[in-house]
């Protein structure tokens, strides 16, 4: 009897390893999936700076511009545009 009970008892020691492997390639991967959608992130981020870095320079081109021209405030240009 006391045969039975140390298969059984080894069963479920087995039956716990798989699991725990099987949690372990789980989580390892969702570590990858996790590393290569913070690399997606990164890029993004990259090319949003840029893109954000290029638009205020824009901006500041803009801004010069209309200094020149003697607009210096944002009311004299909203009437420039409504006039046209």
């Amino acid at each position: 009897m006391l045969m039975y009970a140390l298969i059984g008892l080894s069963l479920v020691l087995v039956g716990i390893v798989g699991l725990q492997f099987t949690y372990l390639f789980w989580i390892d991967r969702v570590y990858r999936e996790r590393r290569t959608y913070l690399k997606d992130l990164e890029h993004r981020y990259a090319d949003l700076n840029a893109r954000l870095r290029s638009a205020e320079l824009r901006i500041a081109d803009q801004a010069g511009l209309l200094e020149t021209l003697g607009y210096k405030d944002s009311e004299t240009w909203a009437d420039v545009i409504e006039e046209r």
